[in-house]
């Protein structure tokens, strides 16, 4: 049975972050900051399809790169929302297992991920395994952009945008590889190299690990790669192309009551991209990108009457996108950049083991953006797009955010407002297996929401400091079902959520860094006036790192949620899932400039929980490596 941490967790986390602090103070080296806050002058993309500094940005937004997570020592892309506001997740169990993010408490398939500038997001699935199993290689980053962004990036953006991108290779060839292995029989390695010569760049990251899990029958393999080459014909026109894979192999034993040792799936992914960029004169610049996404899922269980999926099948659950997106962006005023564009995609889907479901959608898109400069220091920025899909037909989506510079590099207000709208997708349509039936009467669904937020940046480098109050009404929004059998989707008539999002980071005395995110959410079904599952009311991530001398570093994270409801496994009938506290410790020593060895805990506590009521998460686990870049 999961404990409830509230008499201890709490108090451990705050005197480990007391003790560290007054360790720190009393302990400090001149040396720089490590990076760990994020400079005003770093450039999002994502945000408003063009380059802009996080200074003038008005929408809710965060960079992670993978030196980030290396100096956190966390190793696939689902750690990296721990802290980060906003982003709640949750796991069925072991890492592999199925994977969903309520993204300011919107459903798991609100949140975009565009991969080097194509949607991922597949029509089949709500969720996401590759979460838990890809890692962000060395030439790689991520943004992540908060609230309604459909006008920009269409469907599947209602809660917002994470952008991944493969970073054009620069300077001469470098390289970075890690190797580790610890509990559970797990292994792991990954591998980077990058470099540029004259007029070419190239950029290439590789991963692959396995691992037992602490639970039988729930082994998990994974592999994954990105690809990337520049070449520059002149100053002018540009062009290259992206190349990525990835590959899991699950063993899904289901939940505690199960534990199916024949239950296997089977994962592939592809995305190809090849894109140019023209800037006939200083006014004007275009980019092109034509891209192809496949993905594959093949759920493979012999036994004749198996607990989950279709007896004694092997199916075969296939989908193909492409998408061919065009934009110009115009400046010759002084006060407005002017961006316009389409974006044409058709999506095709094929499921041989279930209703033998095979059907394709088609879309059309066309956006506008005006990012205006009112006055030095207030930013308006104006958007609208209109999407012609051939079943739901046409839907308008406006955006309009306000950022206010009070004072350059130290303090920013901001404002948003936007509208969304997403059409159902094939796994709501026409469902996956006979557990899970779709409902072809579903109504597209339609979100508006507003946030407002400050950034500030405090003296001396010291840190800074967002908070931002969102609030997101949706309307037919498309939600499970699970008082029937089999489980299907309906419309709720009226949803909202709701909170408030709080990132604190600071530099301590240069060796010693500190971050804390904390997310309030209500997330309420209106309509039957329940709340939203899954979804926890407080989230808390924090991490504190110390630099002792130049050859050892001592680090701590903690992740912290509280008060959520669940569906419970055995019934299906909600029930109130337990709180639950896990702490992390890392440690690496720096045996050279180049080479690092590296130690770290996972749930240093043991603790007992269930992010997916009825699915037992791992206990403490202990993981070692080697670390060399050259």
């Amino acid at each position: 049975m999961t404990h409830n941490p509230s008499t201890r967790s709490p108090g451990l986390l705050l005197a480990a972050i007391a003790t560290a602090l007054t360790f720190a103070s009393g302990h400090a080296q001149d040396a720089s900051a490590s990076g760990e806050t994020v400079k005003l002058d770093t450039m999002v993309v994502s945000a408003t399809r063009t380059p802009v500094s996080l200074a003038h940005l008005a929408s809710a937004a965060s960079v992670v790169t993978a030196a980030d997570l290396y100096a956190r020592q966390q190793s696939d892309l689902l750690s990296i929302f721990g802290t980060q506001p906003g982003m709640p997740s949750a796991t069925t169990g072991q890492p592999g297992g199925v994977t969903s993010l309520f993204t300011r408490g919107s459903n798991s398939n609100h949140t975009l991920f565009l991969v080097d500038g194509i949607r991922l997001n597949d029509a089949n699935t709500e969720y996401f395994n590759f979460l838990s199993g890809s890692t962000l290689g060395a030439n790689e980053r991520v943004e992540i952009v908060r609230g309604p962004q459909s006008t920009l990036h269409g469907g599947e953006a209602l809660g917002g945008v994470i952008a991944i991108e493969q970073v054009r290779g620069d300077g001469p060839n470098s390289g970075f590889t890690t190797i580790e292995g610890g509990s559970f029989s797990t292994v792991q390695a990954a591998a980077s190299i990058q470099g540029e010569s004259g007029p070419n760049a190239y950029s290439f990251s590789l991963a692959a690990g396995r691992t037992d899990n602490d639970r039988p029958n729930s082994e998990f393999e994974r592999g994954n790669f990105a690809l990337r080459f520049d070449h520059e014909i002149n100053e002018r026109v540009r062009i290259g192309a992206t190349l990525r894979g990835y590959q899991g192999l699950y063993q899904s034993p289901g939940d505690r009551f199960t534990n199916d040792p024949n239950n296997t799936e089977k994962e592939r992914i592809g995305l190809a991209t090849v894109f140019a960029e023209f800037e006939p004169n200083e006014d004007w610049s275009l980019h092109a990108i034509l891209g192809f996404q496949h993905r594959k899922l093949v759920s493979d269980n012999p036994a004749p009457n198996p607990p989950y999926g279709s007896p004694g099948n092997n199916e075969h659950n296939t989908t193909k996108r492409t998408v061919f997106d065009v934009q110009a962006t115009w400046s010759r005023l002084d006060q407005h950049r002017i961006t316009f564009g389409t974006t044409a995609e058709r999506s095709a889907t094929r499921n041989t083991g279930f209703g033998n479901i095979d059907e394709a959608q088609s879309l059309i898109a066309f956006f506008l953006q005006d990012e205006i400069t009112l006055h030095d220091g207030l930013y308006l920025t104006l958007g609208l797009r209109n999407d012609d899909h051939d079943t739901f037909g046409n839907a308008a989506t406006g955006r309009a955010a306000l950022a206010w510079v009070v004072q350059p590099n130290r303090l920013k207000l901001r404002t948003s407002y936007g509208t969304a709208f997403r059409s159902p997708s094939f796994l709501d349509l026409y469902g996956v297996n006979a557990f899970y039936v779709g409902n072809p009467n579903l109504k597209p669904e339609k979100a508006k929401g507003w946030d407002v937020g400050t950034d500030l940046t405090l003296a001396d480098n010291l840190g800074s400091l967002s908070v931002t109050w969102f609030d997101t009404r949706f309307d037919n929004l498309i939600n499970y079902d699970f008082g029937v059998f089999p489980s299907t989707v309906r419309n709720i008539g009226e949803a909202r959520t709701y909170g408030m999002e709080t990132t604190l980071r600071l530099n301590i005395s240069g060796t010693t860094h500190f971050e804390i995110a904390h997310t309030w959410l209500e997330a309420e079904d209106q309509t039957a006036n329940l709340r939203l599952l899954r979804r926890p009311r407080h989230t808390i991530g924090a991490d504190l790192r110390h630099d002792f001398s130049r050859r050892f570093t001592l680090g701590t994270g903690a992740t912290w949620v509280i008060d959520r409801e669940d569906v419970d496994a055995a019934t299906f009938g909600r029930t109130d899932a337990e709180n639950y506290f896990l702490l992390r410790i890392y440690a690496a020593w720096h045996l050279r400039n180049d080479l690092d060895l590296r130690l770290r805990v996972e749930n240093a506590l043991d603790e007992k929980f269930e992010a997916v009521n009825g699915f037992p998460s791992p206990g403490a686990a202990v993981y070692g490596g080697v670390s060399w870049r050259f």
